[in-house]
C-alpha cells in the first residue's frame, strides 16, 4: 500500500473537499480521485462519500482514519531515523503566499545543496492555519508571520523579516499624503482575518483614521495590483521581493508603526528533529538581519 494514498485521503478527510485537498497536495482534482479510487480498491471499501457541496468518510473510513494517520507517520519517520542523526527523510513545511515566492526557495535551495537527502512537503495557507497545523503535529515548521500571543514550549521560533507597514497609493496621485488619501481615496483593506491584516487594522485603529473601505483581501500581491490600477490605496506589510512586476505604484514606509515580522516556526520535538534543525540553519542563513 502506497502511503501517499493514505495521505490522501487523510486530507481529504480533513479538508472535506476534493479540490482543496488537491490543492494542498499540488495534485489535480482528477489525480487526487484517482488515488482515493486506487485505496479503496485496495482496502475494499469506499471511504469517502459526497454529502452535499462536501465529502465527508464513510463509516469504513472513520474507522480507518487515526489508524492511517499513525501509518503515514510512521512512514516518515522511519526514513528519518534510518539516517541515524544525519538530516533524511520528509519534512512536511508550510509557507505564507509571499514566503513561498520570497523566502522558502532560497532556503530550500541552501538545504538541498547540504543535505540532499532531504524529501519535502510544502503545504501553502494563511499563518493562522499553519500554525494551528504546526501544533496539531501536521507539520514540522512553517514560515508564517510572528502570532501576537505566548507561544507553547512544545515549539521554538526564529525571526527572518522585519516587514514594516507601507502606504501604497497609485502613481497619478504620487505625492499625496496619508491624510490626503484618506480623504479623498477609497481604501483597499488587507484582510483583518490574517495575522499582519490585524496589524493594519490596529494602526488604523490607534491613529484614528477613518477610511472608505470597499475592498477587503487576502492577497498582497493583489492589493498592490488593484492600486496600481488606480482603485484605491492601501496599507500593507513591506512584503519581501519579488512583488508583481511593471507596477506604477508610490510605496512610502511608515514611521512609528507596529512591524509585521515574519519568520520560521518549528516544533522542538519529532523524529525528523535533525532534518527540522537544518532546515532552521538554512532559514538563519537567508534570513534579513532583525531586532
Amino acid at each position: 500500500m502506497d502511503s501517499r494514498y493514505l495521505e490522501t485521503f487523510i486530507m481529504v478527510a480533513e479538508c472535506g473537499s476534493i479540490a482543496e485537498a488537491a490543492r494542498r497536495l499540488n495534485l489535480t482534482p482528477a489525480a487526487l480521485a484517482q488515488r482515493l479510487r486506487a485505496l479503496e480498491a485496495d482496502i475494499g471499501q469506499s471511504l469517502v462519500v459526497r454529502s452535499g457541496r462536501t465529502v465527508q468518510p464513510t463509516a469504513a473510513g472513520l474507522a480507518i482514519l487515526d489508524r492511517a494517520r499513525m501509518l503515514v507517520a510512521g512512514t516518515r519517520d522511519l526514513r528519518a531515523i534510518a539516517g541515524q542523526g544525519r538530516p533524511a527523510g520528509q519534512l512536511r513545511l508550510g509557507a505564507t503566499a509571499t514566503a513561498m515566492t520570497g523566502i522558502l526557495p532560497g532556503v530550500i535551495a541552501d538545504l538541498s545543496a547540504r543535505h540532499p537527502a532531504i524529501e519535502y512537503f510544502v503545504q501553502p495557507g494563511a499563518s493562522v492555519d499553519l500554525y494551528h497545523r504546526l501544533i496539531e503535529e501536521h507539520l514540522d515548521a512553517a514560515i508564517l508571520v510572528e502570532p501576537n500571543f505566548p507561544l507553547p514550549k512544545s515549539v521554538d521560533w526564529l525571526a527572518m523579516r522585519h516587514e514594516p507597514l507601507v502606504l501604497l497609493a497609485p502613481a497619478e496621485r504620487a505625492g499625496e499624503t496619508l491624510a490626503d488619501l484618506v480623504s479623498g481615496a477609497r481604501f483597499i483593506r488587507y484582510d483583518r482575518n490574517q495575522w499582519g491584516g490585524q496589524i493594519v487594522d490596529r494602526y488604523l485603529r490607534e491613529n484614528g483614521l477613518q477610511v472608505r473601505e470597499w475592498l477587503e483581501l487576502d492577497a498582497l500581491d493583489a492589493i498592490a495590483a488593484m492600486v496600481d490600477r488606480g482603485l484605491g490605496f492601501s496599507i500593507v506589510p513591506d512584503w519581501g521581493a519579488p512583488w508583481p512586476e511593471g507596477l506604477r505604484v508610490e510605496k512610502t514606509v511608515l514611521e512609528g508603526c507596529e512591524a509585521r515580522r515574519t519568520g520560521v516556526l518549528w516544533r522542538r520535538s519529532t523524529a525528523r528533529l535533525a532534518a527540522v534543525e537544518a532546515f532552521v540553519d538554512s532559514c538563519r542563513q537567508v534570513a534579513v538581519p532583525v531586532s
